[in-house]
């Protein structure tokens, strides 16, 4: 009629094995057969019965309570393993570019997570910054698309028992109009000659747009008084002027000429230079006398010596092209 035995109620985990003492006393131990899972089951309730071997046999029952405390088994998993994002270049300091976020199974500590950049280079990290509690990444200098298109960082979540987790962040820069046209004037021709042909090239001009797509493509032209037009070489950033007509530097000894170059944004963005083309004179006037006839009387007696008339001729010419000679 004495105690006989123990039975638990069927489980997975655990196991009773039943001891004896030197003194015959039976005791049971609980045993564990298989590794518990705290995200699946926190509490297990279990009966143990205690067994006598009477006719008929009688029974106690005790109450089992298992709490299943946490392990740090679990990394933190990010929403995506990978994200990406665009920002516009103007984009001012201070603006948010995005908020990464992870979570943890685990519980207390094991379950807390912090962000921080991983292996990323000195120069992205001068221009970002993530919260270490809540993942938002903000952005602390200015970007330049013109010199860097794009950025890739590596962000990582640690939980309290240092389990890390990975994911990347790739950012793209997006370009706005921020750049004006530069023009760099490679070669001029002055002094031209006025005599020169049309179609003479007077000057080489490079037009360059730093911006991308619309934003870059350029188109120019030519302001100013003067009988000059522009026209683009056969490689397409090269600008070449030539003259229009003939030349007259007794109309106009020199030109100021405004070239405008104006790219695709909107709104638009205008770069300018100034040309002065000196025109060069050349022997393309005859000398005209101030009268095409003269009548002079002269009396008979008139002393050898006399001054008759005097005529007057001018050159419109410069130089010893204008230089008038008498026969």
């Amino acid at each position: 009629n004495s105690l006989q035995g123990y039975e638990l109620e069927t489980n997975e985990y655990f196991t009773v094995e039943v001891k004896e003492r030197q003194d015959g006393s039976k005791f049971a131990e609980l045993v564990l057969r298989r590794a518990l899972d705290r995200e699946n089951e926190q509490i297990l309730h279990l009966v143990l019965t205690a067994l006598d071997g009477g006719d008929p046999p009688r029974s106690g029952t005790a109450q089992l309570w298992i709490n299943v405390t946490d392990a740090n088994d679990n990394p933190p998993v990010f929403a995506q393993d990978r994200y990406r994002v665009s920002l516009r270049e103007d984009t001012p300091p201070g603006s948010t570019v995005l908020n990464v976020s992870a979570s943890d199974a685990d519980a207390g500590t094991n379950a807390h997570i912090t962000y921080g950049f991983g292996e990323t280079p000195a120069k992205v990290l001068q221009k970002f910054i993530v919260d270490a509690e809540t993942g938002m990444i903000t952005l602390q200098e200015a970007m330049d698309f013109e010199e860097t298109q794009g950025y890739t960082l590596l962000v990582e979540a640690r939980d309290g028992g240092g389990l890390v987790a990975h994911c990347e962040v790739e950012l793209d820069v997006l370009d706005v109009n921020d750049n004006v046209p530069e023009i760099t004037i490679l070669s001029l021709s002055s002094p031209v000659p006025e005599d020169a042909p049309p179609g003479t090239v007077v000057a080489l001009l490079n037009v360059d747009d730093a911006d991308s797509g619309e934003n870059g493509q350029v188109s120019c032209e030519l302001s100013g008084e003067a009988p000059l037009s522009i026209v683009a070489s056969s490689g397409g950033s090269y600008k070449v002027l030539v003259l229009a007509k003939a030349l007259d530097r007794e109309e106009a000894a020199f030109h100021e000429l405004v070239l405008r170059a104006i790219d695709g944004g909107d709104p638009a963005r205008t770069g300018t230079a100034r040309i002065r083309v000196t025109v060069l004179d050349a022997n393309d006037n005859a000398p005209v006398f101030s009268q095409a006839e003269y009548t002079v009387r002269v009396p008979e007696d008139v002393p050898v010596g006399s001054i008759l008339v005097t005529v007057t001729a001018t050159d419109a010419d410069e130089g010893l092209y204008g230089h008038v000679k008498y026969s």
